[in-house]
């Protein structure tokens, strides 16, 4: 084997260094990858699936209202990005494997689809547990469920991401069944990470604060419980969709590559007191 050729050096001077190494930073990008976005008609879900598409996902927006998600879908494709709509309620959980399976496989599951019942805990009724808990843990397990059995059919790897909420990690007045039922899409979320890692695939939530959205707003206009959430939130803002638009987007892509089983809060500070 030939000698390596000597680094050229200045008499009296030290050797000439090899330039460093930089690590290239892992893509945000999404192109190529299809996505399924639940509850995605308005709100949260409009914003997640916007910002899936404009990350280059060919992205699949489902509600149970066909025409709400239609809208969404012309708006994204009239922005130049890929975009589909199909009605679904995810809690009759056949037809939601049925049509997942039809249309997948899907990289990424953005499982946003969700309710809640407020309520003083005296005042709870079994119809109002009911409720929650077959659309924030029965349907998002099972949606969760038929994404993965795609992915695994297919040998491909993916990202779910199962929208849970600050109230996964601390409890709230009047919020008793579904700080119950975003506590349980925690736990299933952090044993999901485990048993799909050998395929892949990636499971983790993001845990908003209360958003100015639609559904929120007439809540938020109550002068008393504005108050009470903005002492909670460190910046004493409320959050806007565009806070969670950039975290979806990193959990979705290579940019998370190592992170699984974790939550990712959006809350301002309210759960680090």
């Amino acid at each position: 084997m030939p000698p390596e050729p000597s680094v050229p050096t200045i008499p009296g001077s030290a050797p000439a260094k090899p330039p460093v190494a930089l690590p290239k930073t892992p893509s945000f990008r999404l192109d190529g990858r299809r996505a399924l976005v639940t509850g995605a008609g308005r709100g949260l879900g409009l914003a997640m699936a916007a910002a899936l598409a404009e990350a280059g996902a060919e992205v699949s927006l489902a509600a149970r209202s066909a025409g709400e998600v239609e809208a969404v879908a012309d708006a994204i494709r009239a922005r130049g990005e890929r975009a589909s709509a199909f009605a679904l309620d995810v809690t009759d959980t056949d037809r939601a494997r049925i049509e997942i399976a039809a249309r997948g496989p899907f990289q990424v599951l953005v499982n946003n689809a969700g309710t809640n019942r407020p309520a003083h805990f005296l005042d709870v009724t079994e119809e109002d547990y009911q409720a929650v808990s077959d659309l924030n843990v029965r349907a998002a397990l099972f949606v969760a469920k038929a994404v993965a059995e795609g992915l695994v059919e297919a040998r491909r790897p993916g990202s779910i991401v199962n929208v849970s909420s600050q109230m996964g990690h601390v409890g709230g007045p009047k919020r008793t069944v579904y700080c119950a039922t975003k506590h349980a899409l925690e736990g299933a979320t952090k044993a999901m990470a485990w048993e799909l890692a050998e395929h892949g695939i990636r499971v983790n939530t993001i845990c908003p604060t209360f958003i100015e959205t639609p559904l929120s707003h007439a809540m938020l206009q109550e002068s008393s419980f504005h108050d009470f959430v903005t002492s909670r939130i460190a910046s004493g803002k409320i959050g806007r969709v565009e806070d969670v638009m950039g975290a979806v987007v990193y959990l979705a892509s290579d940019a998370s590559a190592l992170v699984t089983g974790s939550a990712l809060m959006i809350d301002g500070g309210w759960t680090a007191v």
